[in-house]
């Protein structure tokens, strides 16, 4: 048995509305999700712990559609596999109402999750929930741009912060500055990142007990995040790098 509600946060944190093609890996009591955005720009893996399962790997290539299977259910929830030989052709999902039946796909179209290769971290700075909340907020009050930067700068005090930055790269248009502090390495860097995504990864890990975000001079921002049940992990390249 699984609880929807941690089954729920899984999906949510990989799938951000665009990542339908996953597969589900249950191994060592862990369901682990390894997925990557379809532009490749953002690369992630999601682990949900305590999960009492066989050890199989399940080919998801709809993700809305498993969901909303998931939505449909309530509280506890009975996974099982049907196979054909020895090939996973089916996950029915069943609670005391629902009997529902996933298809699932051919292995082989699913799209390969390629490895990220981390460099040393310029910034390291601490997310509380207070952080998460506002910088989600902030994203509503700058609906018009999908531009954000990162910057470091010495405050009045002379100290090294971190700046994210919602705006245009210019001096006549709106912007938002949140400022954090952390470790930060190196004064001067901006980087620029899409801020679509980065608001969406923050807003489906609100719930998280703890979070850090680190950045790289070089272009690489990884962000992590951990709840009771699940930990998720994020790569985003800036937006001039939008390979691994």
């Amino acid at each position: 048995m699984i609880k929807k509600v941690d089954l729920q946060a899984l999906i949510n944190k990989y799938y951000l509305k665009i990542n339908e093609s996953v597969v589900w890996s249950f191994k060592n009591n862990q369901l682990t999700v390894d997925f990557t955005t379809p532009s490749k720009d953002v690369i992630g893996k999601v682990v949900c712990n305590d999960i009492d399962f066989q050890e199989i790997d399940l080919p998801i290539f709809n993700t809305k559609k498993i969901q909303s299977l998931v939505d449909l259910c309530e509280g506890d929830l009975l996974l099982e596999v049907d196979k054909i030989n020895t090939v996973p052709t089916k996950l029915k999902i069943s609670n005391e109402r629902f009997n529902t039946v996933y298809a699932l796909a051919d292995a082989l179209l699913i799209p390969r999750v390629g490895n990220v290769s981390e460099p040393g971290y310029d910034i390291k700075l601490e997310l509380t929930s207070e952080d998460i909340f506002y910088l989600v907020k902030a994203r509503g009050a700058m609906s018009e741009t999908a531009n954000m930067f990162i910057a470091t700068v010495n405050n009045l005090d002379k100290e090294p912060v971190c700046e994210v930055i919602y705006g245009e790269d210019s001096g006549h248009d709106h912007k938002i500055t949140y400022q954090i502090r952390g470790k930060v390495n190196e004064v001067g860097i901006k980087l620029p990142f899409d801020l679509n995504k980065f608001r969406d990864i923050l807003h489906v890990n609100k719930d998280a007990e703890e979070g850090l975000l680190e950045v790289s001079s070089k272009g690489l921002m990884k962000l992590t995040f951990k709840t009771e049940k699940v930990e998720s992990t994020y790569f985003m390249v800036r937006k001039s790098e939008t390979n691994f």
